[in-house]
């Protein structure tokens, strides 16, 4: 059998961190052990009946098993614009402003190959989510870490970025609710950005995934809401947390009319568009959904509140949440994060993401997935309480 070289574009991508604990785990597994596994982002929800039955509705219509439009239906942009006007006050042009993505992860690694080149350098944060880096790595530019330290509310403290790598670079990433840290953004900070993004150029990309879920009454800020967002940077929006749509591959972005423009460029060469009856579910989602995302983000809350309690009564202290469907937590002096985890895992059998996967500053962390039932939340701390780690 013949083997063929891998392109130097390939070969740039990084090495996927979390192979090797995804591996353990299914190997324990497999071996009959009861594994909690809190370590990936995946909903275990299952996505609500009247999306459910949209599409079931939606796929028996003719015109739908044609190619879809190759930038996405009208009827789904036009609701995209009313979902952001209903949730955050925010006015955006259906027609030029939206571009619907078959999820927000193909569209984070799009949007590098669609405003970069070779060395450009480019924003990101530490920590943060991997997949920001394999869109950098195939068009071979400069990744410019910006720590996100808990000192500084996980926040990018932009008195602190070198300046002459702000007046080079030409992208920002940024996510709020943040993954992993579970941490969420004023509008002080958003108005900030703009205002640095303005001053020297800065395309802002702002991750929105995990813009539905808020804790404690405070609803995450849409970095649209800031005045000139729009004219600086677009938001990715996903209905895979949302609504519990992980599998379906439907998000969108909004803003920059320009950039909206590059992302449907390099889209028309890829893709013919998602199934439309996976958009006709997604309008339907976006119409009815309030009710649905007001009931998962307390599900998610009250599991939150469930770990957390626990967490502190077995002497894990210091883990924080205030939005995502993630709790980041502090290790013990004595571990690194990888280590901790992999102490979590062969001995507890419980699976945690360590933070040093997401980047250098996510080192002395691990990151906790909400995604299992409180009981199972909180037998994971009392697995844990077993091991001589918080005496």
């Amino acid at each position: 059998m013949s083997e063929f070289e891998y392109s130097d574009r390939l070969k740039l991508l990084p090495e996927q961190f979390f192979a090797k604990l995804v591996k353990k785990t299914q190997a324990l597994i497999k071996q009959g052990h009861d594994v909690i596994n809190l370590g990936q982002g995946n909903p275990d929800l299952p996505t609500p009946d009247f999306i459910v039955e949209a599409l079931q509705e939606a796929s028996e219509n003719p015109t739908f098993h044609k190619y879809s439009p190759f930038q996405g239906y009208p009827f789904l942009k036009q609701e995209i614009a009313d979902f952001y006007k209903k949730e955050y006050d925010v006015e955006v042009d259906p027609a030029s402003e939206v571009a619907i993505l078959f999820g927000s992860k193909t569209g984070l690694v799009e949007i590098s190959q669609c405003l970069l080149n070779p060395y450009n350098k480019v924003l990101v944060p530490d920590p943060g989510y991997p997949d920001y880096m394999s869109g950098i790595a195939l068009v071979n530019a400069e990744p410019i870490h910006m720590p996100l330290r808990k000192e500084n509310a996980f926040l990018p403290d932009y008195d602190n970025i070198n300046q002459e790598d702000l007046d080079l670079a030409k992208l920002m990433f940024l996510n709020y609710p943040n993954n992993p840290t579970a941490a969420t953004a004023t509008r002080e900070f958003f108005d900030q950005t703009v205002e640095v993004a303005r001053k020297h150029h800065i395309c802002v990309v702002h991750d929105f995934a995990y813009g539905a879920i808020g804790y404690d009454g405070e609803k995450p800020q849409s970095f649209l809401q800031s005045p000139g967002a729009k004219e600086v940077g677009i938001e990715m929006y996903t209905l895979s947390k949302t609504f519990n749509m992980a599998g379906w591959r439907v998000a969108f972005a909004v803003g920059n009319p320009s950039v909206i423009q590059a992302l449907e460029l390099i889209q028309d060469h890829y893709y013919v568009s998602i199934f439309g009856a996976i958009q006709a579910a997604a309008q339907k989602a976006l119409h009815n959904g309030q009710t649905a995302i007001q009931e998962l983000n307390q599900v998610y809350e009250q599991r939150r509140n469930a770990f957390l309690q626990k967490a502190e009564e077995i002497g894990w202290h210091g883990g924080t949440s205030k939005g995502s469907f993630f709790v980041w937590m502090p290790t013990p002096a004595s571990y690194s994060s990888e280590e901790f985890a992999e102490l979590l895992l062969e001995k507890a059998h419980v699976v945690v993401a360590p933070g040093s996967g997401f980047g250098t500053s996510g080192e002395g962390y691990v990151r906790i997935a909400l995604l299992d039932s409180e009981d199972r939340l909180t037998e994971a701390c009392e697995r844990i309480s077993k091991l001589p780690l918080f005496l």
